[in-house]
């Protein structure tokens, strides 16, 4: 199953509408969508590493706009969308306490979320509802997931042939380390709150 699946994302990877489903992938991973864009991006850069920099853009780019659609929603529609996310990631009670102190460190929190496993949705949400200024947001924003994704295309450029090889014959070990780090980034969420 897991071949199938690892096949049918190298294919996907290669259709003309890959760079649309990437972008919208990263827009939706910053407000609302469960999934990081790495599930594409990774596969695209590894099926073609030319075009490694303008994925990295797109989800840099996608990311960012995404981002400020979670900053609506916190800013404008925390009580109903805003509090119906954080009720679903388990997170509605220790929310406040950590508003309270949120804008103190409100840019180095994006910035971590950003480059980091963290869901950087909750950390958009949050920085709307807590009021972060939202030039910070954006700077810090622009900054971190300019890192994060500009990093890994540049792992994936200069060492995407071995890289590929070895998921390739490991394929359910990368399997078990992307997950991790998933539900990694989720407990550190419930760890910070």
């Amino acid at each position: 199953m897991l071949r199938r699946l690892y096949d049918w994302t190298l294919s996907f990877a290669a259709h003309r509408n890959a760079r649309w489903a990437l972008a919208g992938v990263s827009f939706a991973e910053s407000s609302v969508f469960p999934l990081p864009p790495d599930i594409l991006l990774i596969p695209m850069v590894v099926s073609a590493r030319a075009r490694a920099w303008s994925y990295a853009l797109i989800c840099t780019l996608a990311s960012v706009a995404g981002g400020v659609l979670g900053y609506a929603i916190g800013f404008f529609l925390f009580e109903t969308i805003g509090t119906a996310i954080l009720d679903f990631y388990h997170l509605s009670e220790k929310f406040a306490a950590f508003a309270a102190q949120y804008n103190e460190y409100g840019a180095w929190i994006v910035f971590v979320a950003g480059v980091t496993p963290i869901p950087y949705k909750l950390i958009t949400i949050a920085s709307g509802s807590t009021g972060l200024d939202l030039f910070v947001f954006m700077i810090a924003s622009f900054a971190a997931r300019g890192i994060r994704f500009f990093a890994v295309a540049a792992l994936l450029y200069w060492a995407g042939p071995p890289i590929r090889e070895f998921v390739e014959r490991r394929l359910g070990l990368a399997f078990i380390v992307f997950v991790l780090l998933l539900f990694g980034g989720f407990a550190a969420v419930k760890f910070l709150f």
